[in-house]
């Protein structure tokens, strides 16, 4: 039994948007997502970091989940900036159940545990240094804040791993809200996605700020998920 993490796997079975478009980093990645879970067994457990699916509802979304769910072991899922077929814990709920995607689950305002390591987490958000008090960027922070706490909170005092879409640090940009709460509830690890092609070079890989930062977009990791705990 192993704990990995992957994010932006950007599939679009039922709705034309290959991802090759953005270059030959994205050639053929759907089967290379394929050929990067076959290493992984029933028993091990996968944090999907977001951005999964490029559909605009559910329904749209079911093909990229057969295809996710008959990868090897339990997923559990966040939301990316870019899963416009997101909605309620509830609905996504019965949705799973409907289809027989037994395999996903959803993170959100909640946390999963993993032996005795809690596993916490949000999308996140880039907060524009000038958004105004009240402004949108602001609302949407606020609320993402309160999900990440209320996801940390329910950890209890174990040890917390916390995976987020958005890197709260890269080379020019810090979140001061959202690791003021990694290190409110003494985070010690942090993954997160988002960052694609030259992006990548921004990327906080490391110790930092007292947390160990590790970058799961999929075509960061060649589509092979990155193992973070045995």
């Amino acid at each position: 039994m192993a704990l990995y993490a992957i994010g932006d796997l950007h599939l679009s079975l039922a709705s034309n948007k290959p991802m090759d478009v953005f270059g030959a980093g994205w050639t053929n990645y759907v089967e290379r997502i394929r050929e990067g879970f076959a290493a992984l067994t029933e028993d091990d457990v996968t944090v999907l970091c977001g951005d999964l699916s490029w559909a605009m509802g559910l329904e749209e979304s079911l093909a990229d989940f057969r295809f996710i769910n008959a990868l090897p072991g339990k997923k559990y899922i966040i939301k990316g900036n870019h899963d416009y077929w997101w909605n309620t814990a509830s609905k996504m709920k019965k949705f799973f159940e409907a289809n027989g995607l037994a395999t996903l689950e959803v993170m959100h305002n909640n946390c999963f545990l993993y032996g005795d390591v809690a596993l916490c987490g949000t999308r996140g958000w880039f907060y524009e240094e000038d958004a105004a008090a009240g402004s949108h960027n602001d609302k949407v922070l606020q609320r993402e804040l309160g999900r990440l706490e209320t996801s940390l909170k329910a950890a209890g005092e174990r040890e917390k791993i916390c995976f987020l879409h958005y890197p709260p640090l890269y080379h020019g940009y810090r979140c001061e809200e959202v690791l003021k709460l990694l290190k409110q509830y003494e985070v010690k690890r942090c993954c997160y996605g988002h960052l694609h092609g030259p992006s990548h070079r921004l990327a906080v890989r490391g110790a930092a700020e007292g947390i160990e930062f590790t970058m799961v977009s999929a075509d960061y990791l060649s589509f092979s998920p990155k193992k973070i705990a045995d």
